[in-house]
């Protein structure tokens, strides 16, 4: 239900503002806000050139190609002159995301094709791990834990598996892998869910969880801030590392209050306790290593890792071929029904992804999102927060709504402030410790049909504004 308020008032209100900009003269054109494209500049006037101050006519006729560019203060408002035979277009600004046409095309061709073709492959390495065996003893193996924390799960269930790789795949930073695998347990999770239109507490504890984004090896970020000549790339490893898991510890004890989880289980204890082990142990390593070893280490431990997690999935079926043949299948038959499955999931979670990022278009080019984010930066520096704090702010705002456009507002950071910036730094941070919220849930939901998402919503968001902090405090200590 929150879900679909939020999608109707931003929706509603980015149309109604868009056309009252229109009506009142201040917006000479809302073109972009339906057919534009990310990065096309906004045509906020036509006029003829004869009109135009003198010395103005005199820039633009002596201008290369007729095109007289005048500078700005601000980032990215720049004013392009740009003359037609007789007509001067002006353009002011870049777009900042997709129109509402150009979006439902690429959420087609750019986001659901390569998901389902990366869902069909993973599905059909999990039909493996189901059809095998395999999937019950690594499910028999995590129950201990995992029954703690998903009291609903029974025992050696198949979710666990598929709850385990998910965490594993965010663990290492390997987003296409999280994404099958996360959907996989949402099915799973769904078969035992006696309301199959509302959200099982189980459902909600592994969606606040996965949002949470526990990641180890932050690979993407490193890759960003070396394109962008950083001193040390992977300088922001350890704060990003330090920052998700405030935010999973976060999601676990907010919504397990809610659930009555038993916090003191020594098997739980003993698993947190593993994972900062595990996480103090890596950083021990890795500080060991010079700029040139930390860089070769990051870009291939994740990937190192996924490929062996495929291989000892093939290796077991390869064992188990007369488990296979038992049932009338083969190994290869196995990976092909998976893969189907896996197609059928990308096509039921396409009109929910469509909603949600067309949505999201029209927040960001109505203007609606850059009043709120001005008007909170505003709200920031009154309360004396550092304006290197405050620059960085507008990552963390759009985080939630599309990885995408926060992740284009954390490279301009780094180029205008500088990639070993305060700044620049803490955007990097803000990147790597969330998630896109509004989306996670769209395709999660939307893959089993779930309609009431219960309070699934407001925790993420709240796991969000955790995070945000943690970043803060986390940066300051470090930088």
């Amino acid at each position: 239900m929150a879900l679909s308020r939020f999608w109707l008032v931003i929706i509603i209100t980015s149309v109604l503002y868009v056309l009252g900009l229109l009506a009142i003269g201040s917006s000479y054109s809302i073109d972009h806000v339906v057919n534009g494209k990310k990065d096309d500049p906004i045509v906020v006037n036509e006029i003829y050139l004869s009109r135009l101050p003198v010395t103005l006519q005199d820039s633009i006729k002596a201008a290369k190609d007729g095109k007289y560019i005048v500078k700005s203060s601000l980032i990215g408002k720049d004013t392009t002159y740009l003359l037609d035979k007789e007509i001067v277009k002006v353009t002011a600004g870049k777009q900042g995301t997709d129109g509402i046409l150009p979006t439902c095309k690429t959420t087609l061709f750019d986001i659901i094709l390569p998901l389902m073709a990366s869902l069909a492959f993973f599905c059909g390495i999990l039909q493996l791990l189901i059809d095998s065996g395999a999937s019950e003893k690594i499910a028999k193996l995590l129950s201990p834990v995992f029954i703690k924390v998903f009291p609903e799960v029974p025992a050696n269930h198949p979710a666990i598996s598929y709850m385990m790789l998910n965490f594993a795949a965010n663990f290492l930073g390997l987003d296409s892998a999280a994404t099958p695998f996360g959907l996989k347990a949402m099915e799973s999770l769904q078969e035992i869910n006696p309301d199959k239109e509302k959200a099982s507490n189980s459902q909600v504890m592994f969606m606040c969880l996965h949002a949470a984004g526990l990641c180890l090896i932050p690979t993407s970020i490193i890759g960003y801030r070396a394109a962008q000549n950083a001193h040390n790339p992977a300088d922001v490893m350890l704060p990003c590392i330090i920052t998700s898991f405030i935010g999973t510890l976060a999601a676990l004890v907010i919504v397990g209050i809610r659930q009555k989880i038993n916090f003191r289980s020594a098997a739980l204890l003993l698993s947190i306790g593993a994972v900062v082990g595990l996480i103090t142990g890596l950083l021990l390593y890795i500080s060991k290593l010079n700029i040139v070893e930390k860089n070769h280490f990051t870009n291939n431990i994740s990937n190192v890792i996924l490929l062996l997690i495929i291989l000892s999935i093939l290796a077991y079926s390869f064992l188990r071929e007369k488990v296979f043949s038992d049932k009338g299948i083969n190994v290869y038959s196995s990976f092909v029904e998976g893969a189907s499955q896996g197609l059928k999931t990308g096509v039921t979670i396409f009109p929910y992804v469509l909603g949600m990022l067309v949505a999201i278009s029209l927040f960001r080019n109505s203007g609606v999102f850059e009043i709120v984010s001005g008007f909170l930066a505003k709200g920031f520096l009154a309360l004396n927060i550092k304006k290197d704090i405050v620059d960085a702010l507008p990552v963390a705002l759009l985080r939630p709504f599309s990885s995408g456009g926060s992740r284009g507002f954390m490279i301009d950071s780094m180029r205008v402030y500088g990639a070993d910036s305060f700044t620049g730094r803490l955007s990097c941070v803000f990147q790597c410790s969330a998630e896109t919220t509004f989306y996670v849930i769209a395709v999660y939901f939307g893959s089993v049909k779930i309609k009431d998402t219960r309070y699934t919503l407001s925790t993420m968001l709240l796991v969000d504004l955790v995070c945000v902090i943690a970043a803060i405090l986390v940066c300051m200590l470090f930088f």
